[in-house]
């Protein structure tokens, strides 16, 4: 059994990770600003009023564990503001910047000593991350943010090889929940979350740092 410490696990994705690694048999720390009942009745480990743009927030998160060491962290974590170019807004931008982006960084470096040897990191990005698969443009914020997540997470896999600690960049797919207005083009989380999982499972020092998708396509930055 590994201890899962999730950001951003009270819907969608998050949740729907709590869920299928607490059916394994894995212990499940779900963060979340608010909880929901969804999450409640899991039966894991809930730690909530979590808001990782706050640094305080993330620190006293570290405190409560006192001595647990996390074998996977994932930052799920994340908004979507999809605003055009005849329709930017710099302030929605910048925020999506902090939460996407730098919030996630940051609260990794506050995490590290919590993080047991050979620890894996899994950063929930995004396709739209991708400069080359760029076909459609618009989106500029969510977009912007997700590259600078992904080049985050390279950088990470650079800096803690030495420590032992692998890093996965992944993109759980288009999914129908909240974030995306439940579209019917998406798949289903519990899909997707299967494949994630799947994904960190395989995760070691040598493939760490890769941009994957899901299904496990290595996708171009």
């Amino acid at each position: 059994m590994s201890t899962y410490l999730i950001t951003g696990a009270n819907r969608g994705i998050g949740l729907e990770l709590a869920r299928q690694l607490k059916y394994r048999g894995e212990d499940v720390i779900a963060t979340c600003r608010s909880t929901s009942p969804e999450l409640n009745s899991l039966s894991v480990r809930v730690e909530e009023n979590i808001d990782i743009t706050s640094g305080d927030s993330v620190i006293n998160l570290r405190e409560k564990l006192y001595d647990t060491k996390v074998d996977v962290l994932i930052q799920n974590a994340g908004i979507a503001k999809f605003s055009s170019l005849s329709n930017l807004d710099p302030q929605s931008i910048l925020n999506q910047f902090e939460v996407n982006a730098l919030s996630p960084l940051c609260c990794v470096q506050t995490m590290l000593s919590k993080l047991s040897k050979s620890a894996k990191i899994a950063l929930i990005s995004s396709r739209m991350g991708s400069i080359e698969d760029n076909s459609s443009g618009g989106s500029y914020g969510y977009r912007m943010s997700k590259v600078a997540l992904c080049m985050a997470g390279k950088s990470l896999s650079v800096d803690l090889k030495p420590r032992g600690i692998s890093v996965a960049i992944l993109h759980p797919g288009l999914v129908s929940t909240r974030m995306t207005g439940f579209t019917s083009n998406g798949i289903k989380p519990q899909e997707s979350v299967q494949g994630l999982i799947q994904r960190i499972d395989e995760l070691t020092l040598e493939n760490s740092g890769t941009f994957w998708h899901s299904n496990g396509e290595i996708l171009p930055w």
